[in-house]
């Protein structure tokens, strides 16, 4: 499921992403387990039998196939590398995505579940509407953020979930974790799901998240000009539209004249609707305001063809004047951002660049 997983039918694509996800994001873990079990049985004198030969044989076998996953999830380094590279030009990136920043091996090889960090402070459930819990969102920031201080840009990302589930704090924490710590306000924010939520109520929360940063931001010391807005699955769905929509009034019902505009979309793993026609897909939009996009697809994702991101990106680079940068990971599943891995880490320095380099711009073109 994890290096092969098929795709055909839809159903056995859904449970081999179920069954795999954790095994390609996290070998290591799997790789103690054998090494223990193996002891035991050792220790036990389970081996030295055919039975217990056959099963030492598999073992191997499995190891070899962990140092597989290992190894195309290195891959993901170089593939990022030449995406930015092509997107945004050599001069820009200085020494390359690892470069960026050290990949903290010590969680992704022991604690991947560890998320938090003693530099960065969540203030969680702040209302930003009136449909209780699923209008609430987190924000992350440097604990020694100067109280009162504006300034720093501002990274909002969407949990997936296929509109039906999900909640603010699953996915993508080890980036907004990242981008906090180095001087970013981050927000996590929910919004109404089906079936109690119709299109476009998950779109106007995405708007009301945004509108909240621009009269709320300053506060816990936000600069809105600089917005960036991300998602997961159907977050990335819901940010690509938000971005395709910046400032329409038809998906800001009682804020029209809010300021809805983002500085750039981070589109991961993203869903990109059923029907091309349909108001809720991103491939039914004009993308000639688009700002810039960074999107990133698995080659292996079972539940979003890798197809789909590849003909949503063939296509905005047609129409947007801004950069639209594309990388497809080797070996990645369907919304692989849930934990501290060879892949997403590497992924989050990437993502630190881009964000950096929208920044930049932003402030360039302020002051000329």
């Amino acid at each position: 499921m994890a290096l092969a997983p098929p795709r055909r039918p839809r159903p056995l694509g859904v449970v081999a992403f179920i069954y795999g996800l954790a095994l390609n994001e996290l070998p290591f873990l799997v790789f103690y387990y054998l090494v223990l079990s193996t002891l035991l049985a050792a220790a036990q004198s389970n081996i030295d039998s055919p039975a217990g030969w056959i099963g030492m044989a598999l073992s191997i076998l499995t190891v070899a196939g962990l140092v597989l996953v290992a190894v195309r999830a290195l891959r993901a380094g170089p593939v990022l590398d030449r995406a930015l590279a092509e997107g945004l030009g050599t001069g820009v990136l200085g020494t390359g995505v690892l470069g960026t920043g050290r990949l903290p091996l010590a969680r992704i090889v022991f604690a991947p579940f560890l998320m938090r960090r003693r530099d960065v402070e969540r203030i969680a459930n702040i209302s930003y509407g009136d449909a209780g819990v699923r209008n609430r969102l987190d924000v992350y920031r440097q604990r020694a953020h100067p109280a009162g201080q504006a300034g720093s840009p501002v990274f909002v990302h969407l949990h997936g979930g296929m509109l039906m589930r999900g909640r603010k704090n699953r996915e993508a924490l080890p980036l907004l974790y990242r981008l906090a710590s180095q001087g970013w306000v981050c927000i996590s924010a929910n919004y109404r799901l089906r079936p109690s939520a119709h299109f476009p109520d998950h779109l106007i929360d995405a708007k009301k998240v945004i509108a909240w940063v621009r009269a709320h931001g300053t506060e816990f010391g936000a600069d809105p000009d600089v917005l960036i807005l991300a998602g997961t699955s159907s977050g990335g769905q819901l940010a690509a539209l938000a971005a395709f929509t910046q400032n329409d009034p038809r998906y800001q019902p009682g804020f029209e004249h809010a300021d809805t505009s983002v500085s750039a979309v981070v589109y991961l793993s993203g869903y990109y609707g059923s029907d091309e026609q349909s108001p809720w897909s991103p491939l039914a939009y004009d993308a000639t305001d688009a700002p810039p996009f960074f999107v990133v697809h698995g080659d292996q994702d079972t539940v979003v063809p890798v197809q789909d991101a590849r003909l949503f990106v063939g296509r905005l680079r047609k129409t947007s004047p801004n950069p639209v940068i594309y990388a497809e990971l080797p070996g990645a599943q369907h919304s692989f951002e849930r934990f501290h891995s060879l892949r997403f880490d590497t992924l989050v320095n990437a993502v630190e660049t881009f964000a950096t380099w929208v920044r930049n711009s932003v402030v360039d073109a302020r002051h000329s």
